[in-house]
């Protein structure tokens, strides 16, 4: 993070990865929020929208067009970019809660389709690396644009301090 007259101005930061995503509307705020974390945005085929979705635009509003964006045919092709990061699954299916990890500029999280969340199987294959927002049992989730801001956003704290 620099200064620039007064205010920080975070430098480049993480990855969110959106495996499969379903919902145009959230995609795009997500994208919002990786152009102003300066984080770059993976999203992992299929996906159930085109990218030019009217609704992804509108709520990406005209920052759409500066994002770092890339799409990947799976997630074995994009991890395979990334040998060296550290990979979080962000689920709420394991109780390793994001706060008590120690996040690293680079650091890589991934975030499942709306509807059903990051597949079982991958989530036991790396089990270690699961982890999840502490909410109450009268839901079973937040939306997924307020998970990646509360994980990205205490990964920047941490990586600020």
């Amino acid at each position: 993070m620099v200064k620039d007259n007064d205010k920080k101005v975070i430098t480049n930061t993480f990855r969110i990865v959106l495996y499969q995503p379903e919902i145009p509307a959230n995609t795009g705020n997500i994208g919002r929020l990786c152009l102003g974390a300066n984080a770059e945005l993976h999203l992992i085929k299929p996906m159930r929208f085109l990218i030019t979705d009217k609704h992804l635009k509108r709520a990406g509003l005209d920052y759409w067009k500066n994002l770092k964006v890339q799409i990947h045919d799976s997630l074995d092709d994009f991890l395979q970019l990334y040998p060296n990061n550290n990979v979080y699954y962000c689920t709420t299916k394991t109780t390793s809660v994001y706060s008590d990890k120690k996040f690293e500029q680079g650091d890589i999280f991934i975030f499942g389709p709306e509807s059903r969340g990051i597949p079982e199987e991958i989530l036991n294959q790396n089990s270690q690396r699961n982890i999840t927002i502490p909410m109450s049992t009268k839901i079973r989730s937040i939306n997924l644009s307020n998970s990646v801001a509360i994980i990205l956003y205490e990964a920047i704290r941490q990586i600020s301090v």
